[in-house]
């Protein structure tokens, strides 16, 4: 979820380079409604503002039984789809292996990706490896793309709006949750342990702002029930837990005054909605992934030390992030929001 929100100013500036040509994208089936509300979304409307084509694959499904004679027919059918479209420019964001293999089985004739690939054989299958020197995602992304032009581009593009489709049903769904008024949103999941503050500490962020007339809720992803529940059980009815589609977070996300939460997806999509975001980092580097381009207070101890190893236990500086202050950074981003 982070790869794509984090490339989408990427792609807004590729917009504006090529204001003519067909941009498609190939995405993870399970992101799909990042880039559209429907699968018959118009194209470059409302419900699908960004590229003219998305391109669906379940790389997870297929890597888990390659053999599998269904697993087969659905990777070259989106193999044949893609190529359908004669691409004539691929550029890989992510510098992965299977990312940089979709590119090359484009039938692109040119690739573009990092020469500093994230995993470094996936350089092997570019035919243009470029060199940023940015640090942060989004501005490596962006480099990437302006390799592109022949002569200096703005990258000052104007915000595109992520899918809307009707939002009806989660103006129920939060007035239900008793969220149809000022809410904060609280992330308690992440992608894995270390990286996951403390759930009381999360339940503590919301009794204070609670106290202050902010209810929270809870998001909460696939696997995440026994997170939220925690942080709800402990909010003393200051917190709801609730889990959503994409679609649906985007739409409460909009909603949001404020996001608390650690370095995963759900904190990027408040940033590229400029919702106000407290970032709890531990492990992970907010210099390369911190919120982009809205208000933000990034949290961060000195003790932390950037790893991504997949530890299971919260990493010892995350741990000495306490509940005061965050509560502290999510006071001063609601009062500056307050001010006219």
């Amino acid at each position: 979820m982070g790869d794509i929100l984090h490339a989408i100013p990427a792609v807004l500036i590729l917009r504006a380079m090529f204001p003519q040509s067909e941009i498609g994208w190939v995405i993870e089936n399970r992101w799909s409604e990042l880039l559209r509300a429907h699968p018959g979304a118009n194209p470059l409307r409302e419900e699908q503002p960004l590229v003219d084509c998305v391109h669906l694959v379940d790389t997870r499904k297929w890597r888990k039984n390659p053999l599998e004679r269904e697993n087969r027919e659905n990777a070259m059918a989106s193999l044949r789809e893609v190529r359908q479209k004669k691409y004539d420019i691929a550029i890989d964001f992510q510098g992965a292996i299977k990312s940089a293999a979709v590119a090359k089985l484009s039938g692109a004739s040119r690739r573009y990706g990092f020469a500093d690939a994230w995993e470094k054989p996936a350089a092997l299958l570019y035919t243009d490896k470029i060199r940023v020197d940015a640090t942060h995602v989004v501005d490596r992304n962006k480099q990437l793309v302006m390799a592109l032009a022949n002569s200096a581009v703005s990258e000052d593009v104007a915000c595109a709006q992520l899918p809307q489709s009707d939002e009806s049903c989660i103006n129920k769904k939060l007035a239900e949750l008793g969220l149809a008024h000022t809410f904060a949103i609280l992330n308690p999941g992440a992608g894995w342990g270390a990286k996951q503050w403390p759930t009381e500490r999360y339940a503590e962020v919301a009794r204070a702002l609670g106290k202050h007339g902010i209810r929270s809720l809870i998001n909460l992803g696939p696997g995440e029930e026994s997170l939220a529940k925690l942080v709800e059980d402990q909010a003393d009815g200051y917190a709801v837990a609730a889990q959503f589609t994409i679609s649906e977070l985007i739409a409460a996300t909009r909603r949001a005054s404020l996001f608390i939460g650690g370095d995963t997806g759900p904190l990027h999509l408040a940033a590229a909605l400029k919702v106000p975001v407290v970032a709890l980092f531990g492990p992970t580097d907010p210099a390369r992934t911190g919120p982009y381009g809205t208000r933000s207070i990034v949290l961060r101890n000195p003790a932390s030390i950037t790893s991504h190893k997949r530890n299971r236990e919260t990493e010892a500086g995350l741990m000495n992030i306490s509940a005061e202050q965050v509560i502290a950074a999510a006071r001063q981003l609601l009062s500056e929001g307050e001010r006219p």
